[in-house]
């Protein structure tokens, strides 16, 4: 008897991810109270799909490959573009532009491009190390100093009296479930939330900011979705359990450190920074395993390495990152 191929569980977290996004949005247009013209995430998503299939055309190309979202069918299409999807309602979503159209999608172009833009070497394959939806909102706030990022009303705006503790309930169970089950991301968010009260504390001991305050911005729904459904991101964040808090941990101390020193939206900018600061360890990585490989140099010597090869640890590490 043929066993049936055992599921991914990647494209498992992909799929929910969409469809809860989906659901999020469609709600945000019809009870929530979203800002953003109903006709946007539609414009926005047909961004997202056009960006992606051209440069995985280009890169396919390139690397002399077939593109990935060949030889499935229409099930392995949709598939391929469920990064996107995600991705164009993200931004969509949490950008507002006013009524400039074309920013908020050059934000999504953006967002996609960085995939192909930051990329490493590991185990054998590029991966890429730019939290996409992060990148393309960080991007657009630093070169449109007019916009903002959605207003943190709108995900409750119509509602009233318990439904507006109900909506946070439910991003919190299911964003919980998924990453728990799927995503596997939980010290992650250990290390985000942990490191978050702890920086607030600091904040409000030694610049005497309201640690109430404080504290009180993961209340939010916006807090909420950021923590379930943005900085843990499978795709760009690392899979061993204290490599996973270290990563959380960072971006809230990095957080604290830019909400101290006044500049605003410092939950985008610091996922930003700390992706990048873990691109280039792992370009590190790549560049000391090159170097044992050839010949051409001699790595430095860690702790239980004496001829200076990559110890197991690290070729662990390039495996898991």
């Amino acid at each position: 008897m043929t066993q049936k191929p055992a599921k991914d569980p990647r494209i498992t977290a992909l799929r929910r991810f969409a469809i809860s996004i989906t659901i999020l949005n469609i709600a945000g247009y019809t009870v929530l109270g979203f800002e953003q013209a109903w006709a946007w995430p539609l414009f926005a998503i047909a961004t997202g799909y056009a960006v992606e299939l051209v440069l995985e055309t280009i890169g396919a190309r390139a690397e002399h490959r077939p593109p990935r979202y060949r030889g499935g069918g229409l099930r392995g299409l949709v598939e391929f573009l469920y990064p996107a999807h995600i991705t164009a309602l993200a931004v969509n979503m949490l950008l507002y532009v006013n009524d400039r159209l074309p920013v908020m999608l050059f934000a999504v172009a953006v967002a996609i491009s960085g995939k192909w833009l930051f990329r490493v070497p590991v185990n054998g394959r590029l991966r890429h190390f730019m939290n996409p939806s992060n990148f393309g909102i960080a991007v657009v706030l630093l070169l449109f100093p007019w916009l903002s990022i959605s207003p943190p009303y709108q995900f409750t705006e119509y509602l009233e009296g318990p439904a507006d503790w109900i909506v946070p309930a439910v991003i919190v169970v299911f964003g919980t479930m998924l990453n728990a089950k799927l995503t596997g991301r939980m010290w992650l968010i250990a290390g985000w939330l942990g490191v978050f009260v702890l920086q607030s504390v600091v904040r409000g001991l030694v610049l005497d900011t309201s640690i109430p305050s404080a504290l009180a911005t993961m209340t939010g729904v916006a807090f909420v979705l950021f923590t379930n459904y943005m900085i843990t991101d499978p795709g760009t964040t690392p899979s061993r359990p204290l490599s996973q808090f270290a990563f959380g941990g960072g971006v809230a101390l990095v957080y604290g450190v830019l909400t101290g020193a006044s500049i605003v939206y410092g939950l985008f900018f610091a996922t930003a920074i700390v992706c990048l600061i873990r691109g280039g360890f792992l370009w590190s990585l790549h560049a000391v395993r090159v170097a044992a490989r050839d010949g051409k140099g001699t790595p430095p010597a860690a702790p239980g390495s004496a001829d200076g090869t990559v110890p197991p640890a690290v070729a662990r590490e390039m495996v898991r990152a």
